[in-house]
């Protein structure tokens, strides 16, 4: 068998689960379309975005309920169950229930702010901890970290847990500011799942292969309905689920700190909201970007809205391609 047979035998389960995923959530989005329409579940826009995003007011929301599903199915249904696979899927699902119940209280309050920042914060850490406290009692790295480009392990001993939680708390929140364009979130979701299964085959991480690749599977089958102009929003329930997920399996993997490099559109609308407060509230109401998060920059610089996604995507396939040479 050559290595061209050994590579294709190993991806083609990557492969199937990510066509799996896909069928399963392009089937059920045109379902939940009309079900979220019937109970009024419809984005409520910013008064303070941009004008130009005021037509997308009503469009059905929530739609990440789709892709859980999706990817809920897929890893059940794949004979690879194990404890670091349910433990996967709890914090996907765990972050998608905050994410749930903070569109449900916008969508039956009829506002555009749910859950204050304060109630999510504290049930994301508490996640999150989770997390962190398993990955460090199971994993054969104990509390020591890879550390990227200088192929290092260092031990964060106690500081591992917070560390961690930090790295999982700040990721969910990232892809939350990302999804503020139309296909800007679960495209660039789609590749940076696909870059963690391609490195999660590699190293033969099969709990965090199979997920991720399920995740992927569904950003592209959302993507079918979520694309410019969108028909569905993944609301707060698919952002927060994305995010906490991957982030969980990069950490499975032991390779939270290539995240920031591969995830840097998240990482970069983070911060563009980071650094526009600071300057906003120290410099006497002065702004460093048209408006943050960062796409709504581009966005009232000109640019259209299908022009910043596509750009976004780009560097994210770019992030990922060094990310892998990296590792």
């Amino acid at each position: 068998m050559n290595d061209t047979q050994i590579m294709t035998g190993e991806y083609f389960p990557l492969a199937v689960k990510l066509l799996v995923s896909f069928i399963i959530t392009a089937a059920a989005v045109p379902i939940f379309i009309p079900v979220l329409r019937r109970i009024k579940a419809g984005q409520s826009i910013r008064e303070e975005g941009p004008k130009s995003h005021m037509v997308k007011s009503g469009t059905p929301t929530m739609g990440g309920l789709a892709m859980i599903v999706a990817v809920l199915i897929t890893c059940f249904t794949s004979g690879r169950m194990n404890t670091d696979l349910w433990i996967l899927l709890g914090a996907f699902v765990g972050f998608g229930a905050i994410g749930f119940i903070d569109d449900f209280v916008k969508v039956a309050m009829k506002r555009n702010l749910g859950l204050t920042a304060v109630q999510k914060l504290i049930l994301q850490i508490a996640i999150a901890c989770g997390v962190a406290f398993y990955q460090c009692r199971v994993s054969v790295y104990g509390t020591t970290i890879f550390v990227p480009v200088i192929d290092q392990h260092w031990d964060f001993g106690w500081f591992y847990v917070p560390f961690v939680a930090f790295v999982i708390v700040a990721m969910a929140n990232s892809v939350n500011l990302t999804d503020g364009l139309d296909g800007l979130a679960s495209g660039v979701t789609a590749i940076v799942a696909l870059f963690l299964a391609i490195v999660g085959t590699a190293f033969h991480f099969t709990a965090p292969t199979a997920f991720c690749a399920s995740i992927a599977g569904a950003c592209m089958g959302f993507l079918l309905y979520n694309k410019y102009p969108a028909k569905i929003f993944m609301g707060d329930t698919g952002s927060m689920a994305l995010g906490g997920g991957i982030a969980a399996a990069a950490i499975l993997m032991n390779i939270e700190l290539i995240i920031p490099i591969a995830g840097g559109v998240y990482v970069a609308e983070a911060l563009s909201v980071i650094i526009q407060v600071v300057s906003y509230k120290t410099r006497n109401g002065k702004r460093v970007f048209r408006m943050a998060p960062l796409h709504h920059h581009f966005e009232l610089g000109g640019w259209k809205e299908t022009k910043v996604v596509l750009v976004f995507w780009l560097v994210t396939l770019a992030l990922c391609v060094l990310s892998l040479l990296i590792i």
